[in-house]
């Protein structure tokens, strides 16, 4: 750029890596591991991600009184929050979604050639030929805070088209969360470039990401 100015890039959130988030990253990542214990660990480390992605959300002020009729001045979530999960892998982080926030709107969308996420050999450069086949939105989603539930991003590509999905619909840029598990480098590099005003939280970038979540996950290896 003009200058020597550096590009602007997404904000990217990462867990603290504790050993309990190390160790539950071990787990995902060991091929080795079985069914009923990666989806048990999974799900452990998809509440983790998005109980942090709760955290970059706004709040309001408010004061309650409390059973021994104190007042307590505290905090809510400002609202007009909601997830859309890509199919079918992001389903899988809708039940940690649920318990973080019992009451929020789940939206869906399905991305055609969702399989290409598992090439890692595409330039940065390529554009995105991916084609939303199915979406289900609520009528207000021009006002609403979103949520992208996508567990692992390998390209970026299905994810890219899923968040020009969103802002067709008017959607606001700024207003995109996209909470993941393992992201590829250049697929943070890549997101980051197409929409800087995005926030990325994850629990790791990792090049040796498991493109065969969906697939260990719900048990159809």
């Amino acid at each position: 750029m003009p200058g020597g100015e550096a590009l602007p890039m997404s904000k990217l959130v990462l867990l603290a890596p504790t050993n309990q988030v190390q160790e539950l990253q071990t787990i995902l990542l060991d091929r080795k591991t079985e069914h009923s214990d990666f989806v048990f660990y999974a799900d452990r480390l998809m509440r983790l991600v998005v109980e942090e992605a709760l955290n970059e959300l706004p709040v309001t002020t408010v004061t309650v009184t409390t059973p021994t009729h104190c007042k307590y001045k505290g905090l809510e979530f400002a609202r007009g929050n909601c997830g859309v999960s890509l199919c079918r892998s992001g389903e899988a982080m809708e039940i940690a979604l649920r318990q973080c926030a019992r009451s929020i709107r789940i939206c869906k969308m399905l991305i055609g050639d969702e399989e290409k996420e598992g090439s890692l050999v595409e330039s940065i450069h390529l554009p995105c030929h991916s084609q939303v086949l199915y979406a289900r939105f609520t009528g207000d989603m021009c006002t609403r805070r979103v949520l992208l539930l996508y567990p692992i991003l390998s390209t970026g590509q299905t994810v890219l088209k899923a968040i020009s999905a969103l802002m067709e619909n008017n959607v606001k840029e700024e207003n995109i969360y996209l909470v993941t598990l393992f992201a590829h480098p250049t697929s943070v590099t890549r997101i980051s470039h197409r929409y800087p005003l995005i926030t990325i939280v994850a629990s790791k970038t990792e090049k040796a990401v498991p493109t065969n979540f969906a697939m260990k996950y719900f048990g159809t290896e």
